[in-house]
């Protein structure tokens, strides 16, 4: 692609090359405090959308699971305790910051015999093809620059048969919702960042990407265009979450 492209990176224009650096920004800024603000922000709610996404995810034991854009290495975790000693379950992110606070929960938690970390671009996943059962990328796909290119790169190193779940924030389907989403997202998000993360900036940015991100439809065509096959998706919280799946037949 030629320099002058340009990306959004939450609502401002950016060149194409430079949205990832900004990101990572982003994400260093907020790794400490990251769990801690879900919780916050979600009230919550964010370990019911995580723990549907395992329930949907079909995950046995002696399988491989890729937790793309895994962070803070809840997900992992989880993944870890169901393939048990004969599986093994990557977590990948591009974030150096995010993944040493993941290695350090993986190891604390006792997970260190069936996990790795791998530092990756979502883009360009450097795996064999054929390779997981499973991949999960729980908010993050927004963060994700080309994110058609990242789709066929999860394709490709999915076994056949392994699936693909894509856990992110979407459209409110009830329109009272999506004004009292707006409200919150950008009002109350940013000066909560500020004081319990201190860095009002990253968190205003995290409530552009989410409305800059594609709606529950447009994903779900994405993922069929990437070759994915049985797409289907799941709104919780009204829309504010969607759970989409995809297979690799």
């Amino acid at each position: 692609m030629s320099q002058d492209k340009t990306t959004h990176f939450g609502y401002q224009q950016v060149p194409l090359q430079d949205k990832a650096k900004r990101v990572a920004g982003v994400f260093r800024s907020v790794a400490p405090k990251y769990d801690l603000m879900n919780d916050l922000m979600s009230m919550g709610v964010h370990r019911v959308w995580k723990r549907f996404t395992l329930e949907l995810a079909g995950v046995r034991r002696g399988q491989r699971v890729l937790d793309l854009a895994g962070g803070t290495g809840d997900l992992a975790k989880k993944f870890s305790r169901l393939v048990g000693d004969q599986g093994e379950v990557i977590l990948a992110d591009i974030n150096e910051a995010m993944l040493g606070v993941g290695r350090d929960r993986l190891l604390d938690s006792g997970c260190g015999h069936n996990t790795r970390v791998v530092q990756v671009n979502a883009e360009a996943l450097p795996f064999a093809d054929n390779s997981f059962n499973c991949i999960t990328i729980a908010f993050g796909l927004r963060n994700v620059t080309d994110k058609d290119k990242a789709l066929r790169s999860m394709l490709r190193v999915l076994k056949p048969g392994g699936r693909l779940l894509v856990l992110e924030f979407s459209k409110p389907i009830h329109e009272p919702l999506s004004k009292l989403y707006d409200l919150y997202s950008f009002n109350v998000l940013p000066k909560l960042g500020q004081m319990v993360a201190g860095d009002a900036e990253s968190y205003r940015y995290l409530a552009e990407s989410i409305r800059m991100h594609p709606d529950q439809e447009t994903l779900k065509g994405m993922m069929v265009d990437a070759g994915f096959e049985r797409c289907e998706y799941f709104n919780m919280t009204g829309g504010v979450v969607a759970l989409h799946r995809g297979f690799k037949l």
